[in-house]
């Protein structure tokens, strides 16, 4: 809820401690960003938000900081430029209090901690923001509040450690996830790693996530958890068949052999202008790796069977993803700056492994691609089912 004006004030006139710092500016926003980390792991689990004032002095009097929406929005999307994972509840508004105008960030304790910065967990002690030291990340993974965690965060029944591969996680996913003098320190188990990074639970259950992206074999537990690719010879389903895969393994498998798949598929015309030649694809590989990711990290893996189905005909791709608009995303706003997150944990394991660049632009980026090749805008079909992406082919 948001604070009252009383509240407000008491805010601008209490002291630093463990849910409150302030500053007279953003210039340093490394050190804003940690608190942030800190206050969303509330290591004294006080269940209380923690706050950020910004553009008031170390001795409560207002720096006369301008407070416009340009400062605002750069903090705003701090939650969403892939460094925080998982991601942090944040807010972020403008107040005048006692006549001064101050810039607060209220970030709420999270369901899902350790919530990390940079690949470091912060916390805060005191008035001070510091690295967590590993019993104290033991303390914030035995605080996940499994109930309202998102289904990629669950744990699985009937999993474990056992249905991982320890060994891809050790020397890929591990050095990729955790800070290099993180991973010196001695103090933490493999099994601690993975609880740490939201890859197993608190009672030792192998997470969704940790299932999807580092199973043995992720279609064990989630059947669908493949891509069904077609190559069809025509513009109707009922054409030529010229290629059929179904595509498994982890997530990060299906990305790669996509990726591939694409580059083998597109046609390259060779043109003449003037005294230079322009080699012109149907399609730009840099789109298609935009929609591919997004319609694996989208999808919905529970309770379905249904795989992401991606149709390419002679004359454009469907790409399917199941599972409607999630959240804050509707029919309305989708694929126009709206963004929810069905799987965050997912989302930022492929982060750690930088098949994501950043959240929430996929459609963004595959859109400027099209354009600048001279293809048509996408085209969508959606409904609580499912995602259907159109991707028309150089007219």
């Amino acid at each position: 809820m948001p604070l009252t004006e009383p509240e407000l004030l008491q805010l601008f006139q209490s002291d630093e401690g463990e849910q409150l710092e302030r500053k007279r500016s953003a210039d340093d926003a490394e050190k804003l960003r940690r608190a942030i980390c800190a206050f969303a792991n509330d290591l004294p689990n006080t269940g209380l938000p923690g706050f950020l004032i910004i553009g008031q002095n170390d001795d409560k009097t207002c720096a006369a900081l301008p407070i416009d929406d340009a400062l605002l929005t750069s903090i705003a999307n701090w939650r969403d430029d892939g460094k925080f994972l998982p991601f942090p509840q944040m807010s972020v508004a403008a107040h005048v209090i006692a006549g001064c105008r101050v810039g607060i960030v209220s970030v709420q304790p999270s369901d899902n901690p350790p919530i990390m910065y940079d690949r470091r967990t912060w916390v805060r002690v005191g008035p001070s923001t510091r690295r967590a030291t590993p019993e104290e990340e033991r303390r914030l993974v035995e605080r996940r509040r499994h109930a309202n965690l998102p289904f990629d965060a669950k744990g699985i029944d009937e999993s474990s450690a056992a249905d991982l591969d320890l060994l891809r996680f050790r020397t890929e996913y591990l050095p990729s996830a955790v800070a290099p003098e993180i991973l010196e320190e001695n103090g933490r188990s493999e099994n601690e790693q993975l609880r740490a990074l939201n890859l197993l639970s608190p009672d030792g259950r192998a997470t969704a996530t940790a299932i999807l992206m580092l199973g043995n074999d992720p279609r064990r537990f989630f059947p669908g958890a493949y891509v069904q690719f077609r190559r069809i010879e025509g513009i109707e389903l009922t054409d030529p068949i010229l290629d059929h895969k179904e595509i498994g393994g982890t997530l990060a498998d299906q990305i790669r052999q996509l990726d591939e798949l694409a580059a083998l598929n597109i046609r390259t015309a060779s043109g003449v202008g003037a005294a230079t030649r322009r080699d012109s694809p149907d399609y730009p590989l840099a789109a298609l790796r935009q929609l591919f990711r997004n319609a694996i990290v989208h999808r919905t893996y529970e309770a379905t069977n249904a795989p992401v189905r991606v149709t390419w005909y002679s004359d454009r791709i469907e790409i399917q993803s199941p599972g409607g608009p999630f959240g804050q995303v509707t029919l309305e706003n989708f694929s126009r700056g709206a963004t929810d997150y069905r799987n965050p944990t997912i989302s930022g394991a492929l982060k750690n492994l930088k098949y994501l660049e950043r959240f929430g632009v996929g459609f963004a980026i595959a859109r400027k691609a099209l354009a600048v090749n001279g293809n048509p805008d996408l085209a969508f079909e959606l409904n609580a089912q499912h995602v259907l992406v159109v991707v028309r082919s150089v007219v």
